[in-house]
């Protein structure tokens, strides 16, 4: 496959490709990927970059330049899948447009990732994660009542480029049974207000704006953090009524409020969440970590704690693999996915233009 690809959503779709064997054929400018210059936070690489780019293989060329113009063309004639994320209107400037693509190679598959769509009055604008999670509604119920916030990855990115990576898999299937690629066009806006559907169906039909609501529910209670004897916190997820019922039997200890008609059912706990809260935060507060995680377990609630980065970096749940780049040999966490028990081995991160020579003698 070949991606004209850049910063994060079309990167992260081809990663995944690239983990399940693809070869990714990476177009670059001489400067690079732009991502590859982000920060230098990783042995002197960046981490976006590192996180992105495992074994693919990196070429150098102008798409502006007819030269290099043809030698896409001629990949392009051999390839299952295209990539791209330019500007708008870029790829059509280049020879890129996937109409045309797709009727000069009937077999390929394109896909174009942008920020809100081929039409429409903002189809022409740049867009980035955090423009995207404000234009789409997803920044106005993050955060706390006291002022809306920004989730701290880039969601709008990291969604589009994994929509972008499960619909390439589904016009492979489908090419199998027709013999013909598809064109694929998804935009940040679309994967974010398609995410949105929970709360936007609350607004359309019932008219409930969405609160904030901090580490919270906006639908759910009780479900978000509690504080323990010390500076302890602990969270917890109460799905039913039943798990409520054990909540109040075997962690507070009083099976009288599974029966509280404040209480009795989730929507009832919603409505009285103030109220709920001031039983549940004593009780949480008489116990230490060990007594708390106990009696959750015992109850089969559901609970985790609050870490910070330094934590995950040890938790004993983390999966890592191995990645060489040209400043050495780094660790970063694995593809979620595990396939037959196998184990990754170790990933390649290309240099700028390492693969340039032997990608224009191959399709010379």
């Amino acid at each position: 496959m070949l991606t004209v690809e850049q910063a994060v959503a079309a990167p992260l779709a081809s990663c995944r490709l690239a983990d399940g064997g693809a070869r990714v054929i990476k177009v670059e400018r001489k400067s690079g990927d732009f991502a590859r210059h982000y920060d230098r936070l990783a042995r002197g690489e960046s981490a976006y970059f590192v996180w992105l780019n495992r074994n693919k293989e990196s070429l150098v060329a102008d798409i502006k330049q007819a030269n290099d113009q043809a030698l896409l063309h001629r990949i392009l004639a051999k390839a299952d899948v295209f990539i791209q994320n330019l500007a708008p209107g870029a790829a059509a400037r280049s020879g890129l447009d996937s109409n045309e693509l797709r009727s000069q190679y009937p077999q390929l598959i394109t896909c174009d990732i942008s920020g809100y769509g081929p039409t429409g009055p903002s189809s022409g604008l740049k867009a980035y994660d955090l423009l995207i999670q404000a234009e789409s509604g997803v920044a106005s119920i993050t955060g706390t009542p006291d002022a809306p916030g920004r989730v701290g990855v880039s969601m709008c990115d990291i969604g589009t480029g994994l929509e972008a990576y499960g619909s390439i898999l589904a016009a492979l299937v489908e090419r199998q049974r027709s013999g013909q690629g598809s064109r694929i066009q998804i935009s940040l806006f679309d994967t974010m207000a398609e995410w949105m559907s929970v709360p936007l169906l609350a607004w359309d039909y019932s008219k409930l704006d969405w609160p904030r609501v901090g580490l919270s529910h906006p639908s759910i209670a009780p479900y978000g953090v509690y504080g323990l004897r010390g500076d302890d916190e602990i969270l917890i997820a109460v799905q039913n009524d039943d798990e409520f019922g054990r909540l109040a039997r075997c962690v507070v200890e009083r099976p009288e409020l599974g029966k509280d008609p404040r209480f009795e059912t989730n929507p009832h706990r919603v409505e009285n969440r103030a109220a709920l809260d001031e039983v549940l935060r004593p009780a949480f507060a008489s116990l230490e970590r060990l007594e708390a995680v106990g009696k959750l377990e015992s109850a089969s609630i559901a609970y985790g704690f609050l870490n910070t980065v330094a934590d995950l970096s040890q938790h004993p749940h983390l999966r890592r693999i191995e990645v060489d780049s040209p400043s050495g040999r780094l660790e970063m966490p694995a593809p979620p996915a595990v396939v037959d028990d196998r184990q990754h081995g170790t990933a390649k991160l290309p240099s700028i233009g390492q693969h340039s020579a032997s990608i224009r003698k191959e399709f010379a």
